[in-house]
């Protein structure tokens, strides 16, 4: 398993902030359908698709012939309803069926848009009418969301939705009451590397989401590069208990393991008793997870009476992933987290953690640019490459990048140049061998008094106390500063700190001006679907008087 181990070629001396792309893998020319159809021509006897029950035992399971048989089946349908390059929406929990979905969807040359099923009616209303989707699978509920009933009532105020199909009933799946069966050997259409193969609507942290259109090309290296790295081999079992609607379910997880002839455990709803079980019972090897979700696996781990892990490597999003918990990680589980950071728009991922970088690398950067992959940091104003270690955006270029924003020209060229550079909204900082640090997003940087103040070194200084457990700087109105620094954190179980505390131990780490003027204890925090904070809805409770201020 060399492949997660940092190769020769990646051992860098830069003089600016700016990794040129590293050609160490094939870009491969392909399309998801082409591939699944090379997995069960090559693989078909190995385990594809196991699922993870809402209960956590073991469910239905597909060999890579199997599935690409039901696939193939569900792709015919769906052409016989659906010219190429129309819009075809799910919103469901993690079954087996969105990914049979996601694969038939593409080999059917189909785009399809995925929605948080945690959407209410305006959010489902807006996904639906801006991707202007013709066909909507949906689960009858989740988590006690009633999903049916709400898309019923937003489908019959939007006429181009001509179909609603129940996920998991297979004879309304496959249309098997349908006319026309007899022409589905000869129904597929050719499909292109560079076709578009999915809309993901971003996360709308700042306020509306975007639908980034993704292409088969982009998706699928992108996913066979992050698994490479992460040495996911032939025949491992990888636990994805992170959405399909994002880019970490539906790429990372669903199309890594097809390039890796490994298997996806999918499971449908996290929970840590489950996780744990599962990943002890079922030799778990590899996995993905939010911090979050890793303290509540901790916990359980410690408790319950579990035997040792067959992990070889897990991973988490590394803007908010603190350094004590990588280091407790390791010390339970012997593999250390192998921080990755993307975006949507860039299939997702841009840089991963190696698996044998040094303890500051693996606690304190998102690792180095995956392969084929240029990486730099720029001024925002003026584009220039900044010097290392200076802050600036995060941009990278390659063909992970996505085609566009569906029907948002002008969005889309603001935040692709005209040198194909992806603009990603994040602050960061380069080191000499190409390590990449985050400092914030760039419509997050607090502007105090003239002075350019960065929430990341603040967070990151608070994670510090033993007694904080999450923190989000925000930058709130003020008259005599334009901004001043909030606060806005939760405590350890069973902690309480007071606004003086706080600052007392903040200003030994940092210069007066970054200390946090006010401080607010937070119970719940607000989170987009792919579980980032809203800081501009912690920014409106807060006016609303919705918090509680620590004095």
């Amino acid at each position: 398993m060399d492949s997660n181990k940092r190769s020769k070629e990646f051992h860098r001396e830069l003089k600016e902030a700016y990794f040129p792309a590293i050609k160490t893998e094939e870009i491969l020319n392909t399309t998801i359908g082409e591939e699944l159809k090379k997995a069960s021509n090559d693989s078909g006897n190995m385990m594809a698709l196991v699922q993870v029950q809402d209960d956590g035992s073991i469910g239905r399971s597909w060999t890579y012939e199997e599935l690409y048989k039901d696939c193939l089946e569900l792709a015919k349908r769906m052409s016989l309803r659906h010219k190429k390059g129309t819009r075809v929406a799910v919103w469901a929990p993690n079954y087996p069926e969105w990914v049979i979905i996601e694969y038939a969807a593409s080999l059917a040359g189909l785009i399809l848009v995925t929605v948080n099923p945690s959407f209410q009616e305006d959010e489902l209303k807006y996904v639906l009418e801006k991707s202007q989707s013709e066909e909507l699978y949906v689960a009858k509920s989740f988590r006690g969301n009633p999903m049916w009933d709400i898309a019923k009532k937003v489908t019959d105020k939007i006429p181009f939705v001509k179909r609603m199909v129940d996920i998991q009933d297979w004879d309304e799946l496959f249309g098997l009451n349908d006319s026309g069966s007899e022409s589905l050997a000869n129904s597929l259409p050719e499909v292109a590397p560079r076709d578009p193969v999915q809309i993901q609507f971003t996360s709308g942290t700042t306020g509306f989401p975007k639908g980034a259109k993704l292409h088969h090309m982009g998706l699928f290296n992108n996913a066979k590069s992050f698994q490479t790295r992460m040495g996911l081999e032939k025949g491992d079992r990888w636990l994805n208990c992170m959405p399909m609607f994002h880019t970490s379910g539906a790429g990372m997880a669903t199309l890594g393991c097809l390039a890796m002839r490994a298997t996806h455990y999918i499971m449908e709803r996290f929970d840590a008793k489950n996780w744990c079980e599962v990943v002890e019972k079922e030799k778990i090897n590899f996995l993905t997870a939010v911090p979050t979700m890793f303290v509540e696996i901790l916990e359980e781990w410690k408790k319950g009476n579990y035997q040792e892990s067959k992990l070889k490597g897990m991973t988490s999003g590394g803007t908010s992933v603190p350094p004590t918990l990588v280091k407790e990680l390791h010390q339970t589980f012997g593999v250390w987290l192998q921080i990755v950071y993307g975006q949507t728009e860039s299939s997702p991922v841009i840089t991963l953690a190696w698996a044998d970088d040094s303890l500051e690398n693996l606690t304190n950067s998102l690792g180095q640019p995956l392969p084929n992959l240029d990486v730099s940091i720029r001024d925002p104003q003026t584009n220039r490459v900044m010097g290392l270690n200076e802050v600036g955006e995060i941009c990278n270029r390659g063909d992970n990048t996505m085609l566009e924003y569906h029907q948002n020209p002008d969005a889309t060229s603001e935040t692709i140049d005209d040198e194909q550079w992806l603009h990603t909204g994040d602050l960061g900082t380069m080191d000499a061998e190409g390590y990449v640090r985050i400092a914030g997003r760039v419509k997050e940087m607090i502007i105090r008094g003239g002075e350019n103040i960065y929430p990341k070194e603040i967070e990151n200084s608070l994670l510090e106390h033993n007694d904080i457990s999450e923190v989000a700087i925000v930058g709130l109105p003020d008259e005599k500063f334009g901004e001043i620094v909030g606060c806005f954190l939760k405590f350890e179980k069973g902690q309480k700190l007071t606004s003086t505390d706080l600052k007392s131990f903040i200003r030994e780490k940092i210069s007066p001006q970054k200390t946090p003027a006010v401080w607010v204890e937070i119970d719940e925090w607000p989170l987009t679907g792919s579980g980032k904070i809203k800081k501009y809805a912690l920014r409106e409770q807060l006016s609303a008087g919705l918090l509680h201020v620590l004095t």
